[in-house]
């Protein structure tokens, strides 16, 4: 589809996140800390330390990401898939 519309000017962009610091992230690490019987902070470090960058995303990065794709910048990039999630996926796409 990316190729179909590029010379109209419409750029298409896949964004694939990571793990991100969100309140959905928190709900699914309390119901993990819960079953692990540790406290819902000893799940988020563990969950960082999993991360190559030893943090999980903050949402802001995630935002200025997308607002990078909108912009003038990349009326050259089409029909990507970016990886956004701090080295965690093991391989290239």
């Amino acid at each position: 589809m990316a190729r179909q519309v590029a010379s109209r000017g419409v750029t298409i962009n896949g964004i694939l996140p990571g793990q991100f610091e969100t309140d959905r992230l928190k709900t699914t690490m309390e119901s993990r800390a819960k079953e692990a019987g540790i406290s819902l902070e000893e799940q988020m470090i563990r969950g960082r330390k999993l991360n190559p960058t030893g943090h999980l995303g903050d949402p802001k990065d995630f935002g200025e990401l997308c607002a990078f794709l909108c912009s003038v910048h990349t009326g050259y990039l089409t029909g990507q898939n970016i990886v956004i999630d701090g080295g965690s996926y093991p391989g290239t796409l």
